[in-house]
């Protein structure tokens, strides 16, 4: 299965809903996605991540990446809904406190 996101601005500020594997292979367009969204987000970038059935390391990287950008951009960053998969991988990395989840 692939990749696919979707963004939409919602009052909170713009969300990226991801879908599919994110890993090696996939999680550069992510990267691209999040980074490109950056500078023209208002209020807060959110990554729905409740459709993502796996993550790798290269993807968590990606959000890692992605966190640091929007806080040098002086804007929030969240991860909405993360699947179990995803929890799972950010508990083994301990970055499930890095993160704000909602």
């Amino acid at each position: 299965m692939g990749l696919t996101t979707e963004k939409e601005q919602t009052p909170d500020g713009l969300m990226i809903r991801v879908q599919g594997e994110v890993d090696l292979y996939s999680s550069p367009d992510l990267r691209g996605v999040i980074l490109k969204s950056v500078p023209s987000t208002k209020g807060d970038l959110l990554i729905d991540l409740s459709g993502v059935t796996y993550i790798d390391s290269s993807g968590v990287a990606t959000l890692v990446e992605g966190l640091r950008s929007a806080r040098e951009s002086g804007i929030g960053f969240a991860l909405v809904a993360p699947s179990p998969a995803v929890m799972q991988v950010l508990e083994l990395a301990r970055l499930d406190s890095v993160f704000e989840v909602r």
